[in-house]
């Protein structure tokens, strides 16, 4: 092979290597995608498709369903019931963000009555208190409610219970009327950050630890090491002695 064979078989040698490299980077950027916590594949240290390891969301398996501890339904005047309910997330180091659920009412004979849903919270170690005031019941009596949750929908992520500044009532009183009762409760935030909006339940229980009432506020806002009243009231008179008052700080994550 003369000299200038030689240097034409190196120099089309050389211009089909970089063809080949340039069609390699067209594919690979074509067809292969970057590991993600979204793309439906158990990848890149995963402990599951798409969750565990790296990925921001836990699997399934890494936390205990919540569990329902009561749901009770409270007439409310003709036609009207309030659902009061309570939700325990026993994961210390597991929350979830807007968990959804339905609340279903039945009447007497398990007769169909109503369903609503909404959505919570639920904070690591927290027992996260529910009220849903006023729900159409019609002219059914003797109403009872039911709180389910589905566990398959519920994106838990990692989040410890001590990371959670949580204000606490520090005092409560009953007073007004016997037919128009009202509760006070004083709030304290030992937090250097003032809380705003905080939505707080109380639940007025009778001798035999029956939830006999149940109401919801707003409170502004409690100063940064401050205290706050979270004020409570009825237009009529409760159904028989509270004998125990519980106001309960609904907490929202972050």
């Amino acid at each position: 092979m003369s000299w200038a064979a030689r240097r034409r078989f190196i120099i089309l040698l050389l211009l089909g290597a970089v063809a080949v490299a340039f069609v390699t980077m067209v594919f690979i950027a074509t067809f292969s995608k970057t590991p993600s916590c979204s793309d439906g594949v158990q990848n890149q240290g995963e402990t599951g498709v798409d969750c565990g390891g790296p990925c921001p969301y836990l699997c399934a398996d890494q936390a205990r369903v919540p569990t329902v501890l009561f749901t009770k339904a409270i007439p409310n005047g003709t036609g009207r019931t309030d659902v009061v309910a309570s939700v325990e997330n026993v994961n210390g180091t597991a929350a979830a963000k807007n968990v959804p659920y339905t609340i279903t009412l039945y009447g007497v004979g398990q007769v169909f009555v109503q369903k609503v849903t909404g959505t919570f919270d639920l904070p690591p170690s927290t027992a996260v208190p529910v009220f849903i005031p006023g729900i159409s019941s019609g002219n059914q009596t003797n109403i009872h409610a039911f709180l389910t949750i589905d566990p398959s929908v519920i994106q838990w992520y990692t989040y410890a219970a001590n990371t959670i500044q949580r204000p606490v009532v520090v005092n409560t009183l009953l007073g007004g009327a016997t037919s128009t009762p009202r509760i006070d409760a004083t709030i304290s935030n030992a937090s250097v950050s003032p809380v705003t909006n905080l939505q707080a339940i109380v639940l007025v229980h009778d001798e035999q630890g029956e939830v006999i009432a149940a109401s919801q506020t707003i409170v502004p806002v409690i100063p940064a090491q401050g205290q706050s009243t979270a004020t409570f009231t009825w237009n009529s008179a409760f159904p028989s002695t509270p004998a125990k008052i519980e106001v309960l700080p609904v907490m929202q994550l972050p």
